[in-house]
């Protein structure tokens, strides 16, 4: 071993390391580490058949450049190891105290990254909806009126998508919407209670995003949600629209949303949400089912299809059709929609009831009761059936 040879090339090794950005402290603590590992794997016969280190190339032919590659190599890994090191003791610092978790919601952040652009808008909404919104399969079955075998293979293709996919790009507005309101819609059927948690998710939307839809499917919410209280009888029965004790609404809700639909609307750039919650609120304004204005409502129906091209629209138009032209002019709209759409026949139902066919209307609502989606309505729409037939049978 060439000691002064390792003395005289000290100076330069240590100026190299500081030079790429090492204090000077930590340089020549690798340095010395690099000495004691030449003192180790250096030949003390530097003849070419003597051994050669293997840590930085052959000493023999570039011992400066040995010296400087495993220097270095020293201090970077000192350097992470007290990086690591800090960290650890970091972390021990930051560790929570024992007791409640501190409340922090990511919820919507969630939404968010679960509505990946590598999936389509209606894989997203299902995934979205079984991962962040807990609804089951059938569920979003439901939703979405498709059986619940396509909506698994939908569900199972989705997750195969984003296998090995950083959830790091946020959806669109659009998704997240539809996410919101279908979970909103859950929520309201009684089945799952997530009507609140969608008003406080879509709030924290609108206090994001300065979007006119957005804050169309809050007042939406506002309004539906301003009725929760008089959809149901003490005994858990549906009551219906037209039966519901107005004076039980929530008018602060009411006058809440109808404020925010209208700073949306002046900003003409109509959406679907925005023109559902103009017919909320024209059934909110009116002071008895009676006065509901049943032509206004038709008209903001026909932007709603145009906008959606949606057969639950049109289903729901024809009854609006109904009441504002008569049953006769509902069954005729009614007639151009498919018979297999979920509610079709309990609507089918009350236009044969309105327009005096009450032997068709009372078997069309005993059909209905065994389609009914859920026990409240299946249960009203018996109901409806034992009425009729016990007006028939006198």
């Amino acid at each position: 071993m060439n000691e002064a040879l390792l003395r005289s090339l000290t100076p330069s090794v240590l100026g190299i390391l500081v030079r790429r950005g090492a204090d000077f402290a930590a340089a020549e603590d690798a340095v010395q580490d690099a000495l004691v590992e030449a003192l180790r794997v250096w030949p003390a016969d530097p003849s070419p058949s003597s051994e050669r280190g293997s840590s930085g190339g052959d000493p023999l032919r570039d011992p400066k450049g040995w010296l400087v590659t495993v220097a270095w190599r020293k201090f970077l890994d000192a350097t992470r190891a007290d990086a690591a090191r800090r960290r650890r003791e970091d972390l021990v610092d930051e560790e929570p105290p024992p007791g409640p978790a501190p409340a922090v919601d990511d919820t919507l952040q969630l939404y968010f990254l679960c509505a990946h652009p590598s999936l389509t808008p209606s894989s997203a909404v299902a995934l979205t909806l079984r991962a962040v919104g807990g609804l089951t399969t059938r569920q979003i079955a439901h939703a979405y009126l498709v059986p619940e075998a396509t909506m698994a293979q939908r569900i199972s293709r989705a997750k195969r998508t984003v296998s090995g996919v950083r959830f790091d790009q946020p959806g669109d507005v659009a998704t997240v919407l539809r996410v919101l309101y279908l979970v909103f819609n859950e929520g309201y059927s009684g089945e799952v209670d997530l009507a609140a948690e969608a008003i406080r998710l879509t709030r924290q939307l609108a206090a994001a995003i300065d979007h006119p839809e957005v804050a169309g499917l809050l007042a939406l919410m506002l309004l539906h949600h301003a009725r929760r209280a008089t959809r149901t009888a003490p005994d858990g029965s549906l009551v219906p629209l037209a039966e519901q004790d107005r004076g039980r609404w929530d008018t602060e809700a009411i006058a809440e949303g109808v404020e925010i639909l209208q700073a949306a609307l002046a900003r003409d750039r109509l959406g679907e949400y925005q023109a559902q919650a103009a017919i909320a609120a024209l059934h909110a304004d009116a002071p008895t089912a009676e006065e509901t204005d049943w032509v206004q409502i038709v008209e903001w129906y026909d932007e709603l299809a145009r906008l959606t091209d949606s057969p639950v629209v049109r289903l729901n138009r024809a009854v609006a059709v109904g009441e504002a032209d008569g049953p006769r002019a509902g069954l005729a709209a009614l007639a151009s929609l498919n018979d297999t759409l979920p509610r079709h026949t309990a609507v089918a139902a009350y236009l044969h009831e309105r327009d005096g066919d009450l032997t068709t209307a009372a078997r069309l609502y005993a059909e209905a009761a065994h389609k009914a989606p859920n026990l409240a309505e299946r249960d009203y729409l018996t109901r409806q059936a034992a009425r009729l037939n016990a007006r028939l049978s006198h």
